[in-house]
């Protein structure tokens, strides 16, 4: 009887098995970009993440310190390297091109934030990524001081100080900052673009 079962069990694996390898064969799952992702797709993918954010997001305090020098520094990295998907400031506005031909969407961030989130998540997801949506590693273009710098101001974004609330509704969607112009300092920033340093 126990053979009886272990065969069973083995053979509706190998059957699985091999039903997906056809299905995935056949082309019956879409692979192009424009295609909705179905509910089991979504439903993989989010467990997925959520499972590696539990296990691998860093579980430490951010080590940046919750200045407006800080937060202005993490708006700079923002509209450099994440505006063109995340949108700006005005998060009713319509998503950009590639915001828009990405599939799941992505996020604007501006009305839909990650300020919830623990910020080793949100540092995770920016350093590694996220599989399967248009989310990139930034760990080889951004060090972890300017990652931890973007994470501070992506905690706060919705209840920023009036100098960096001020450089952060001065961003458009082109990434240029209109008048006024800000300082580095506690209350303004610069229009031009990042330092490359928080």
């Amino acid at each position: 009887m126990l053979r009886g079962l272990i065969l069973g069990i083995l053979l509706t694996v190998i059957v699985a098995a091999g039903s997906g390898y056809l299905i995935l064969r056949s082309g019956i799952i879409p692979a192009n970009a424009d295609a909705k992702p179905g509910s089991l797709e979504r439903f993989i993918a989010g467990m997925s993440l959520r499972a590696t954010l539990r296990n691998e997001a860093p579980k430490i305090r951010n080590p940046v310190p919750l200045t407006d020098a800080k937060l202005i520094a993490g708006i700079k990295l923002y509209r450099k390297h994440c505006l063109i998907c995340h949108g700006t400031a005005a998060g009713d506005a319509a998503p950009s091109a590639i915001g828009r031909g990405e599939n799941p969407g992505a996020p604007q961030l501006a009305s839909k934030g990650v300020e919830d989130d623990p910020e080793g998540w949100t540092f995770w997801k920016i350093a590694h990524g996220i599989r399967w949506t248009g989310m990139p590693s930034w760990k080889d273009v951004l060090t972890d001081s300017q990652i931890w710098t973007l994470t501070l101001f992506l905690k706060h974004m919705d209840r920023l100080p009036p100098g960096p609330e001020a450089a952060w509704r001065a961003t458009t969607a082109d990434g240029a900052v209109g008048a006024p112009t800000f300082s580095q300092g506690s209350s303004v920033v610069k229009s031009e673009g990042t330092t490359g340093k928080p």
